[in-house]
């Protein structure tokens, strides 16, 4: 298939920055690397200590379109990307986590798809890689965000997903420290719109040690608040919702 570059529609790419100076360079050049150039960044930076906050606009210095929000105090992932997003205007939402990668297809290949069959909503599969960018493993995607299977496992990478506007507009982030884009993603399916994949991998997933998103205690908390409150799932099930949760975890882990 013939790599879309047309550059007719603008992209809002949608970054949060919280002590990842170790890899937000390499992120940013994936970025800077897209075949597809019509595209804005809006960068939050989450943390009320700006020791790194000259490195970071040193780095966001190669983009003419961008954006730099800079949080009073650490808000967390969640309701810095809800700023964020009332900044965008970009007919396409992408968001990129700042220790991911992206692939340089992975714009000009997405919107592509997504013009071709009008959809809203797009994911796709994705690589895990280490701390110095050593291929782990690769997850597929070879089935759509269903409601039914969304609920027993989060199979949507946030780093892959792209948005239209027609959606975007309407939707925020609930206030999770963790699985929040989880609980975003079960909201927008439970609602009937489509989460389209896209078999194809087209990023990269950071593995890091100690990082908020490997922390198992966390995540099991949200993942109770997700399905107790954000849900309204009764408190039997919601413990039941996370044990089936954990085990395909688990199995995501093993194979």
């Amino acid at each position: 298939m013939s790599t879309y570059t047309k550059n007719s529609h603008l992209i809002s790419i949608v970054i949060t920055y919280y002590k990842k100076k170790k890899f937000i360079a390499k992120t940013l050049n994936s970025i800077k690397a897209q075949i597809y150039k019509n595209y804005e960044i809006i960068f939050v930076y989450d943390n009320s200590d700006l020791s790194e906050i000259d490195f970071v606009k040193q780095k966001l210095s190669i983009f003419k379109k961008k954006k730099l929000l800079i949080n009073s105090r650490n808000l967390g992932v969640a309701r810095s990307r809800n700023k964020a997003m009332q900044h965008c205007k970009g007919d396409y939402l992408a968001f990129i986590d700042s220790d991911d990668l992206w692939k340089k297809n992975k714009l000009s290949y997405q919107i592509k798809i997504m013009e071709k069959y009008s959809s809203l909503f797009s994911f796709t599969s994705f690589d895990v890689i280490d701390e110095r960018d050593k291929l782990l493993k690769k997850r597929i995607v070879d089935n759509d965000g269903n409601f039914p299977d969304l609920l027993k496992s989060n199979f949507i990478g946030l780093s892959t997903v792209m948005i239209h506007k027609k959606l975007y507009r309407k939707i925020m982030f609930p206030k999770l420290q963790t699985q929040e884009d989880f609980a975003l993603w079960l909201k927008i399916s439970r609602e009937g719109h489509k989460l389209s994949h896209i078999k194809k991998s087209l990023s990269s997933w950071r593995k890091v040690k100690g990082s908020l998103s490997s922390s198992i205690f966390r995540k099991l908390i949200d993942a109770f608040l997700l399905y107790y409150i954000y849900q309204n799932k009764n408190f039997m099930y919601s413990i039941y919702s996370v044990l089936v949760l954990s085990f395909y975890k688990l199995k995501k882990e093993i194979f």
